[in-house]
């Protein structure tokens, strides 16, 4: 071992530290909490207007809805579209169940496409050769808070007539040359899960739109179709968002442009102490980008380095997530855990190979890029509250894995 490549199990370096940003808003947060209470409206109300009004300002959009999850966010984003049994959806197989389970919820086909080796997201190149006469919307996911190609994506959308749902899930205030998450497509939804950038004390989700048709269509669905209370214009949903996070939220709201500038530096720092300790590859170096890639021997190569996060010249990355690559990664799960160091795999099957779709009649090797993502990325504490310190513990343990011989 290195002399000093490794951090004590002391170090307690979690993936997420929630209880970090609490202490650092708790007097706001507390009194927003004490106000729904003395106010006894828990169930939309002021402060999911004033929310709604808030969010649509943040991402520049027209309409804000505030919904019950990001899950539900998609699932009423689609039913306020029309999606109906026998309709197809173009999305990414790289993403978390409920991007497809909205879609196979309302019986209608997810329709898989690859990733960008580099950013994750949804390769637009993909998108023309599974658009058929059933297609009726793509949903691009912006992954670990960098948007999705979305011209091109758009581009295709509008040659064929379909819809783009934006799953920004991940992405609150993400930019694409200049416009935000969730203001591009014809609806954009949103979570406010706990470990989001923005997330509230339990579940939450938000849908936006430039459309007052869809505005309007989201909001009856959300409430069981009813317009006024008893009278139901349609088969919805029970998709309201209550006012405890509400409240929640819009204190955490004015304070997100910082968190995320936080997370830049704290990406920024990563990359530069892992440049200075020589286990950086070069993003040429992952498997596919010249060669292709096999699901029985993908790597990356050289095996002892890593890849960073790429980060495209023409986006604001929010880091939701910091996601590094390696061909190693079940070792170094395993090196890291032992010294205390939080990660997560998001997500160790890609969507086209879960079980629940397998009379969609995919296979292992259709969708090399998704398939090699799942076996070779790895998600690295990133929360604005790491210090450069426990970044450099986290740098070091990395070093002191790739670096030892015996490792």
């Amino acid at each position: 071992m290195r002399s000093g490549a490794t951090p004590t199990r002391e170090a307690g370096i979690p993936l997420l530290d929630l209880q970090a940003q609490y202490r650092s808003i708790k007097p706001e947060i507390d009194a927003a909490v004490e106000r729904v209470i003395e106010s006894q409206r828990f169930i939309l109300g002021p402060e999911v207007e004033a929310l709604e009004a808030e969010i649509a300002a943040y991402s520049g959009c027209a309409y804000a809805i505030g919904v019950s999850s990001g899950s539900d966010a998609l699932l009423v984003a689609l039913m306020a579209l029309g999606i109906r049994p026998g309709d197809e959806v173009i999305t990414s197989a790289y993403s978390f169940f409920a991007t497809a389970g909205a879609v196979a919820r309302l019986g209608a086909r997810p329709v898989f496409v690859d990733i960008d080796p580099l950013t994750f997201n949804l390769n637009p190149a993909e998108v023309d050769a599974v658009i058929t006469e059933r297609t009726r919307a793509i949903i691009p996911v912006h992954l670990f808070g960098q948007m999705a190609e979305m011209n091109a994506i758009m581009a295709a959308a509008q040659r064929h007539g379909v819809s783009v749902v934006e799953d920004a899930a991940q992405a609150i205030g993400s930019e694409h040359r200049g416009r935000r998450a969730g203001s591009i497509g014809n609806v954009g939804c949103f979570s406010f899960f706990p470990t989001k950038n923005l997330g509230g004390f339990g579940d939450g989700g938000m849908v936006t739109t430039n459309d007052g048709e869809i505005a309007a269509r989201v909001r009856l669905l959300r409430n069981h179709g009813a317009s006024p209370k008893y009278d139901h214009l349609a088969v919805g949903g029970n998709f309201r968002l209550d006012a405890l996070q509400a409240a929640v939220l819009r204190v955490k709201l004015t304070h997100l442009d910082d968190w995320t500038r936080g997370r830049q530096a704290n990406a920024a720092t990563y990359c530069r102490l892992m440049q200075e300790a020589g286990v950086v590859g070069a993003a040429e170096t992952v498997w596919c980008l010249d060669r292709g890639c096999r699901s029985s021997n993908c790597e990356l190569e050289p095996s002892r380095v890593l890849v960073l996060p790429a980060e495209a010249p023409d986006k604001r990355h929010i880091y939701n997530q910091f996601v590094v690559r390696t061909g190693r990664r079940g070792q170094l799960v395993d090196w890291l855990t032992q010294r205390g160091i939080g990660t997560e795999i998001y997500y160790p099957r890609p969507l086209h190979l879960q079980q629940c779709f397998s009379a969609l009649n995919y296979r292992a090797g259709n969708l090399p890029a998704s398939e090699c993502a799942a076996r070779t990325s790895l998600a690295l504490p990133i929360y604005p509250e790491l210090t450069e310190e426990m970044i450099s513990s986290v740098v070091a343990a990395i070093s002191g894995f790739f670096l030892d011989e015996a490792c």
